[in-house]
């Protein structure tokens, strides 16, 4: 039988687990010391951030609340390749590339408090929403990137998706898209290897989660989601393809998800201790500081102010967040129609008289 035709998966890896180069052609932005430096740091100010959050919600201060810990280098590495007339359509975990693109900890931390006004967060306004329902930002940004391509602006839509999510026909509706119109559209899929209990193997039979672009026609690679210089990299050379005309791309980024889903979960019930130890030994925070301490670009004396400066930070934002007033209960209604309709209206009063009880 004749072959019409055949494809392959690349694999990127820059920094392995050990925190040593496996290939020693690295990009631009990595032959620049400082420039790791300064993600590392940045990657280190949104673990202090997520292990407050997380404290804050222990202690009742905070709604549930999704962790992104062990994360932080796919997250960062996509949004410091981004410009700032760029769309981000993201899920509910992407902190990282958000705070690089100028979303302020209190914003996200209104959110997961239960106030809606953290969705009118600090940053580009151009970008989506924080997006609860599984893929559809995928819809949203494919949506956005036609019209980009139908102005002919040279901006690029980029989003997100857990391997989970890669399984819903929203995300295929948007590769589709994207191959069809060839449009300026990356879609990121986070693999974290559970889809909350999920397992990876059990929620598709696919050999990689970057070949399912293959299909609509876009350039597919898996990358290393732990090695930031990885993800960066491919992160570019995504959006410079896409900025320049020649379609969407598809980045399985392979990482761990080191905490529970979100605070509601407990993630002992269906992962064994010896999973999570091994992606603990794989997390990108130890490589890429073993790395550039071995470079004599960094200390444990630097890094142990860096934290302490970090923690001050993030505590601005948790007392800007509890110092912010809280708003009526009626506060809910007040932006959903032009003239409430009756039945709305009833419930509004009948909220407020619950309050005042």
């Amino acid at each position: 039988m004749a072959t019409v035709a055949s494809f392959e998966i690349e694999y990127l890896q820059y920094l392995g687990p050990d925190g040593r180069l496996v290939r020693e052609d690295l990009p631009e932005f990595a032959k620049e010391r400082k420039n790791l430096v300064e993600l590392f740091k940045t990657m280190l100010y949104v673990r202090t951030f997520d292990t407050k959050a997380v404290a804050l919600q222990r202690t009742g201060k905070l709604g549930t609340y999704a962790s992104c810990l062990g994360h932080e280098a796919a997250h960062i590495g996509i949004g410091t390749a981004m410009q700032y007339d760029d769309v981000f359509a993201p899920s509910y975990r992407e902190y990282g590339a958000q705070i690089v693109r100028g979303v302020k900890p209190r914003d996200i931390l209104m959110y997961w408090g239960g106030d809606e006004r953290g969705n009118d967060f600090s940053g580009p306004p151009h970008d989506y929403p924080w997006c609860v329902p599984i893929a559809t930002q995928c819809l949203h940004a494919a949506g956005a990137a036609l019209a980009f391509k139908l102005r002919g602006e040279p901006r690029v839509a980029v989003t997100c998706v857990g391997d989970g999510g890669s399984s819903k026909t929203d995300t295929y509706a948007a590769i589709n898209s994207a191959g069809a119109y060839t449009l300026p559209f990356v879609l990121c899929i986070i693999n974290n290897q559970w889809a909350i209990s999920v397992p990876r193997k059990a929620q598709t039979g696919a050999k990689t989660l970057a070949q399912k672009g293959l299909a609509g026609g876009l350039d597919c690679v898996q990358v290393d989601g732990n090695d930031i210089i990885a993800v960066r990299a491919a992160m570019d050379h995504a959006i410079k393809r896409a900025r320049n005309g020649h379609g969407g791309s598809v980045l399985e980024l392979v990482t761990y998800r080191l905490s529970d889903h979100t605070t509601a979960d407990d993630a002992r019930r269906y992962r064994d201790d010896a999973e999570v130890k091994a992606g603990w030994e794989r997390e990108p925070m130890s490589r890429l500081r073993t790395f550039l301490i071995s470079e004599g670009v960094w200390s444990e004396a630097e890094e142990a102010a860096w934290k302490e400066e970090c923690g001050k930070r993030v505590d601005e934002e948790v007392n800007a967040y509890l110092e912010t007033k809280v708003q009526p209960v009626e506060a809910m209604f007040d932006h959903l129609y032009a003239e409430l309709p009756a039945e709305l209206e009833a419930q509004r009063e009948d909220a407020i008289q619950w309050e005042a009880r």
